[in-house]
């Protein structure tokens, strides 16, 4: 008989937590979960919704090397320690050199919320993982981004767990400094939409936002048009306003626009 549906459920974390997604992935007995939270509390909710499924939590994947995407490891990994916590060999690249710094960084700004001992991921040998027999697909491994993959699931066409979407908010730029490194972006945007997936989970998103693909048409139309208001602007005060100007509507992410935009017009170093 086949196998039943996939099923998921996303878990949004607010402001605080840069608006970053967790999502959860389940079968009939089985969850896995794609990005692990920001802080132990983000950890502990996603953890809830992992029990409230009554489903055993058999593998969690990291997909960035950012401190939003793994900090919940820890907690996940004290409630469901039988859980394989998996990324790519690229992510870990970038992930490891960078953990002691990140928790240096941000541990007396999160107190009790942050990670005492943050968990690192076993690399992955081959880009393909399975739930119930049903196979994920880890995209994304090649490249110049390389170290910015996302999940595709096949059998119910869902695009998961990548930084590279942003739903109805400011783009985080400040990792993307170069035209090439933006357009090799463009080109990953172009290769999910070319998957015309029917669920599109952002890497961040505004409260409430459509998952689907207007996420990718919302960020590669974001990326082109900071790419042509950042050959106006030389300073990041009029990219800012540029940027504003073009976008009005949105209210979430002023930090990504603020650090991007300094960045990029090389006031600020990143």
């Amino acid at each position: 008989q086949a196998a039943q549906p996939l099923s998921v459920k996303v878990y949004n974390a607010g402001g605080a937590s840069f608006n970053v997604n967790s999502t959860l992935v389940y079968g009939e007995k089985e969850a896995m979960v794609i990005d692990a939270g920001f802080t132990r509390a983000d950890a502990l909710r996603i953890a809830a919704n992992v029990l409230d499924s009554g489903k055993q939590l058999t593998t969690i994947f990291v997909s960035q090397a950012d401190p939003d995407y793994y900090f919940g490891v820890e907690t996940l990994k004290e409630i469901f320690p039988q859980a394989d916590v998996v990324s790519t060999p690229a992510v870990l690249e970038k992930l490891v050199p960078k953990l002691a710094g990140k928790v240096a960084f941000w541990g007396p700004k999160m107190g009790a919320n942050a990670p005492r001992k943050p968990v690192v991921p076993r690399a992955l040998e081959r880009n393909t993982l399975t739930l119930e027999g049903q196979t994920i697909e880890i995209r994304g491994t090649q490249g110049p981004l390389a170290h910015r993959p996302y999940a595709w699931i096949p059998s119910i066409k869902a695009i998961v767990g990548n930084i590279g979407v942003f739903g109805d908010m400011h783009v985080w730029t400040a990792d993307t400094q170069t035209q090439a490194l933006r357009a090799a972006w463009v080109a990953q945007l172009d290769e999910m939409a070319a998957l015309q997936p029917e669920l599109v989970i952002p890497g961040h998103m505004k409260a409430g936002t459509a998952v689907d693909a207007s996420a990718i048409r919302f960020t590669r139309d974001y990326l082109q048009t900071f790419e042509k208001n950042l050959a106006a602007n030389k300073t990041s005060a009029t990219l800012i306003g540029a940027m504003k100007q073009s976008y009005p509507q949105l209210t979430d992410g002023a930090m990504s626009l603020d650090i991007g935009a300094k960045v990029n017009t090389a006031e600020m170093k990143w």
